[in-house]
């Protein structure tokens, strides 16, 4: 009767179990991250009796997690990727939005910046017309420094939400290392070796939350401990012990912050590459700032770089309502303004490396990195990671694209200095020109065909390409038929005794060009047919209806002057390469959109299958429910039969 009792009692504690687990199971059908529990029951050992071996019931071995590492590391490995496009998504999406806006956008202010300069040129005297130029001038400096803002405020919410996310790793982290101390001394306390399947299901939750930050790597330890990894295999968590991160100001670029790692042992925290910090939000935002937010702000800054220089160029050769020549129709970049070369702030010299802008067609989107070993320096592009090496001191004028670097004094060793050329050229862009008369729409030379002449000859009117040698009184171009060349006399001595062309002859309608001055003549002139070459400036200035350089200055609006090919040749206008910009960052919004979307569908599919095989179907469990009330009430009879055989064995006995 003992062996029929004990048997009726394992069932009905096996049944209990099961029904405990069951319950359990539904009442955490919903609870994030818990992995349906099963009970696992072993045979007890057979008796051996004169019938042979009898069972003599069940024991309940322990409850066991269903889980499965291949599906778990599956959906770590599609989540942080799913975190990590998402945010870059976010992210670009908001450049997107702002740079495609009609409103809000450099083209329309680029637009009707240069209407109002071919207004000028329809209307040269006109003060309204130049007022109206000064206006929409500083509407597009406006339009430029307010893009620069917004791609500032991005950047500071970049560094914020950095700054967030390395808080919430390291409360991550400390809960981890919490868990695997809890869990040890657990898992070592039961001397059956079973593990609490409800901290393992909160630790893997954590690491779960903790890989939607970034990349996360496990290794099993002792006694059920798992040590964590992030990126690109940076320990946080060892054992019970947790890494501490940190942000900081990058020590090459300050506008950054940049992620830090406290070792153990030192308060100060040692910087991390971006680059070993994959996936997760925190590599999408570092990755963002870098692939998308730099070349962005610096695009923008190209064109306002690009502006500067050419229009400038253009308007010094004009001149102004006064009879002088053009000023600096933008301020010129001097000063702490772009471009900026930062020095590291571990660099343990004091040397300092200026720069100044060369020719703006020949900038790139790119930072760059300038580094020194002592004797030569190398050149890093930090959008291609092209590193060029051996540069020569005499050399590091002209290594950076568009730029002219002068170093300060010779820097030590290991020191490294940081190219920003066009990050703040939005920023720094100003209107120079104050006063309505000091815009140059005239040029500084006239031309004149001789009434006495001859032949056919006609001069065109003159164009200029250098102040530097203008003529300072008239200069008379008599034609000799024999030597087919215009002969100059003038009582400025820089004009006079020349010959043009200065190589060849005469051929009707090139181009002749003689100390900055150009010109064609066209026809067939006579011997001794006279044309003349006036300055328009200074004393000699006849008037305001001139509009030559006026519309030399509004063709600039679809003027190639920018980027530049391998040739040297420039291949894009100013709304070229903004277009240019607002391409780039369509394409990585739209791309991004793609890959996330696909992304998420992953991710879908691995939480599905993770959920069919770990997750609680509450179909199967109620069915549980019945089959453990079953086995129970099962139990529960047996026992009672037990009962009443020793009862009618007692009964006899009396």
């Amino acid at each position: 009767m003992a062996d029929i009792l004990g048997i009726g009692i394992s069932a009905l504690q096996s049944a209990q179990a099961g029904l405990l687990t069951t319950q359990n199971n539904i009442a955490n059908a919903n609870t994030p991250g818990y992995h349906r529990q099963i009970i696992t029951q072993v045979q007890l050992p057979s008796q051996l009796t004169g019938s042979g071996y009898v069972g003599s019931g069940v024991v309940v071995d322990g409850v066991a997690r269903v889980y499965s590492q291949f599906l778990d590391k599956q959906l770590l490995s599609v989540g942080t990727q799913n975190s990590y496009l998402q945010t870059y998504n976010q992210q670009v999406t908001q450049i997107d939005n702002f740079l495609a806006d009609p409103n809000a956008g450099l083209s329309p202010a680029l637009q009707s910046f240069f209407s109002a300069v071919q207004d000028v040129a329809s209307n040269p005297s006109s003060v309204p017309s130049r007022q109206a130029l000064l206006s929409n001038a500083n509407a597009l400096v406006g339009r430029f420094t307010s893009m620069q803002s917004r791609f500032n405020d991005i950047r500071d919410g970049i560094n914020q939400q950095v700054q967030s996310t390395v808080n919430t790793i390291n409360s991550y982290s400390k809960q981890i290392a919490s868990l695997n101390d809890q869990i040890a001394l657990a898992t070592g306390v039961a001397d059956s070796g079973q593990v609490p399947n409800d901290l393992l299901d909160q630790r893997d939750q954590l690491i779960g939350q903790l890989n939607q930050l970034v990349k996360v790597s496990t290794v099993s330890g002792s006694n059920g401990e798992l040590n964590v990894f992030i990126g690109q295999g940076q320990p946080l968590v060892v054992g019970n012990h947790a890494t501490q991160l940190s942000t900081m100001q990058s020590q090459e670029d300050p506008d950054n912050l940049v992620v830090g790692i406290i070792t153990s042992g030192s308060s100060t925290p040692r910087e991390i590459s971006s680059s070993l910090l994959s996936g997760g939000s925190l590599g999408g935002l570092l990755d963002f700032r870098s692939q998308s937010l730099d070349p962005a702000q610096n695009a923008l800054g190209r064109v306002a770089a690009g502006l500067v220089q050419t229009f400038n160029a253009q308007h010094a050769l004009g001149v102004d309502l006064n009879g002088t020549l053009g000023n600096n129709f933008f301020n010129t970049f001097t000063g702490t303004a772009a471009p900026v070369v930062q020095a590291n702030g571990l660099n343990t010299s004091t040397a300092s490396i200026s720069a100044v802008y060369a020719n703006t067609a020949d900038l790139t989107t790119s930072n760059y990195r300038i580094s020194f070993d002592g004797t030569n320096y190398s050149l890093t592009d930090l959008s291609t990671n092209k590193v060029t090496t051996g540069i020569s001191p005499a050399s590091l004028a002209t290594a950076v694209p568009g730029l002219t670097l002068t170093v300060s004094t010779t820097p030590n060793a290991g020191d490294s200095f940081l190219v920003l050329p066009t990050r703040y050229a939005s920023r720094d862009i100003n209107v120079n020109v104050t006063n309505v008369s000091e815009i140059a729409a005239a040029l500084p030379v006239t031309t004149g065909t001789g009434t006495a002449n001859t032949g056919t000859g006609v001069i065109s009117a003159g164009d200029v390409t250098s102040t530097s040698t203008l003529p300072t009184s008239a200069v008379t171009m008599t034609y000799n038929s024999t030597t087919q060349k215009f002969d100059l006399t003038s009582t400025d001595p820089s004009w006079n005794g020349i010959s043009v062309p200065t190589s060849g002859t005469y051929t009707s309608g090139a181009t002749i060009s003689v100390n900055g001055v150009s010109f064609a003549v066209t026809g067939a002139p006579a011997n001794g047919d006279v044309f003349t070459l006036n300055p328009n400036y200074g004393a000699s200035f006849t008037g305001d209806a001139d509009n030559r350089n006026a519309m030399k200055l509004g063709a600039l609006i679809s003027k190639q002057t920018l980027v530049n090919n391998s040739s040297g040749t420039p291949t894009a206008s100013y709304q070229d390469a903004y277009s240019q910009l607002v391409s780039f960052i369509g394409n990585q919004t739209s791309e991004m959109q793609v890959k996330s979307t696909a992304q998420q569908t992953l991710l879908d599919q691995a939480t599905q299958a993770q959920q069919s095989f770990s997750g609680v179907n509450l179909d199967e469990e109620a069915a549980n429910l019945v089959r453990y009330q079953y086995a129970y009430q099962a139990a529960a009879k047996s026992i009672q039969t037990a009962q009443t055989v020793f009862q009618t064995l007692l009964s006899l006995g009396g």
